[in-house]
């Protein structure tokens, strides 16, 4: 089994050394990160009941599954996880490690996919933020993450619905008219409704705890949570 798409694969490789700039092809995924950080560290605190006011997630094992080059990894680490970052890409490893590395972050970052990650531990937390649109068969991508995160565990997938309007929004819009991605980043046909992402890991023991959408304001230039999940959305599941 594999879910490896290797033509994804060879193109964000192709971007890898844009990661870390702020105004470079990943500008999108830099004003998505507040927002994803948030909703993350909110979640998880309520979950394992930790305390709030001392914003930390210590103790917590997260495994980030497409990682990139790392925008993701290092604040959850910054807050106190215990990370694992993981990605087909070994150029993106290689950035994540090195700019890790810089910031004297210890962050376990690893070339792999999910269903042959040879790690025995489970982890608390699974994120599968914006990968499952690019993944090669999403079946077996969900099913090998979900053998990965310990039962009463929480695995977040942020991606895009399979709408008219995300097609217009997220390709045509975001791609073409807008220019906020390289033309090509997204692929329609790709796109995974909620309820199909939902069936999917009822399959695995996985429930689905909350849903919400995420909006981009682009009058104050930010993301926020909403509740229209036609376009983008963010789901929490919990291992029974």
């Amino acid at each position: 089994m594999n879910s490896i798409n290797k033509k994804e694969v060879e193109k964000f490789s192709k971007m890898a050394t844009e990661w870390w700039d702020p105004k470079g092809k990943f500008k999108p995924l830099h004003k998505f990160n507040p927002i994803r950080i948030k909703y993350i560290k909110e979640n998880i605190a309520n979950n394992f009941k930790l305390k709030n006011e001392t914003k930390s997630l210590r103790g917590i094992s997260i495994l980030d599954v497409g990682c990139g080059g790392g925008l993701l990894s290092e604040p959850m680490q910054r807050l106190g996880a215990n990370v694992t970052g993981i990605d087909a890409s070994i150029k993106n490893i290689k950035i994540a490690k090195l700019h890790a590395k810089k910031n004297k972050l210890n962050i376990n970052y690893l070339c792999a996919s999910p269903e042959k990650l040879k790690i025995k531990k489970k982890f608390d937390v699974i994120l599968n933020m914006e990968i499952v649109e690019h993944v090669d068969d999403v079946q077996v991508f969900l099913n090998s993450c979900s053998k990965l995160l310990k039962k009463n565990g929480l695995m977040f997938v942020a991606t895009i619905n399979k709408t008219l309007k995300s097609y217009l929004f997220a390709i045509v819009g975001a791609e073409y008219v807008l220019r906020w991605l390289p033309i090509g980043t997204h692929e329609w046909e790709k796109f995974v409704k909620p309820e199909d992402l939902k069936n999917i890991l009822k399959n695995n023991n996985l429930i689905l705890k909350k849903l919400d959408g995420m909006h981009f304001n682009i009058i104050k230039d930010e993301w926020n949570i909403s509740g229209d999940t036609s376009i983008n959305y963010i789901a929490k599941f919990i291992k029974n």
